[in-house]
């Protein structure tokens, strides 16, 4: 079984533009280098009888040396702009994430705080969200005033001017009581006043 893991991303992390063509360049050269390397052997099963045929032989070695050579410094100086690329777009990636980090002015700072009060950048901001509430409160206070009102009525018709009348009579002698009592007397026992003398 044969598992190339080569272009997997294991992470599951998005790669950056750079990185594929890099990795791209890597099996380029790898493919290169495996194609002469496969060549230098089959010179070596080549059989060969006369001197001119073995520097022949010779000549397409050292090509293919030179070719796997030739290959390398490819990969190596693609290399070099690869990593400036990357540099570059770590920098872009770095330049927007300091300008959403930089200090804004009054005017951008107001107009955030409008557009997030009014939910123009979501489906709901804080002003609608609040008047929402309010809205609830003044159903609920207003439903509470109607019942309010037809139980003041209710009690209204069942209290009677003479219901009226005793209730107050009774609530004048009980305060007549409490101030014909003595001082100790009007206040409850816990109340009382202890003198102690040692």
């Amino acid at each position: 079984m044969n598992i190339n893991m080569q272009g997997l991303n294991l992470l599951n992390r998005p790669m950056s533009k750079a990185t594929q063509d890099r990795m791209e360049r890597q099996a380029k050269r790898d493919n290169q280098i495996a194609f002469f390397e496969k060549q230098k052997e089959n010179l070596k099963n080549m059989k060969t009888n006369s001197l001119e045929d073995i520097q022949r032989k010779l000549d397409m070695f050292q090509q293919y040396d030179d070719q796997i050579d030739a290959a390398k410094a490819s990969y190596n100086n693609s290399q070099m702009f690869h990593i400036l690329d990357e540099a570059r777009e770590r920098g872009e990636k770095i330049a927007e994430e300091a300008e959403k980090m930089a200090p804004k002015t009054p005017e951008e700072r107001r107009e955030e705080m409008i557009e997030e009060a009014t939910g123009i950048d979501k489906d709901k901001g804080i002003l609608s969200e609040v008047m929402d509430e309010l809205e609830d409160q003044i159903e609920e206070l207003a439903e509470m005033a109607e019942d309010m009102a037809e139980l003041n009525e209710e009690n209204l018709e069942a209290l009677s001017d003479e219901s009226l009348a005793e209730a107050d009579a009774a609530a004048i002698a009980q305060a007549k009581e409490l101030n014909n009592l003595p001082l100790d007397k009007a206040l409850p026992e816990k109340y009382r006043h202890i003198d102690y003398h040692i």
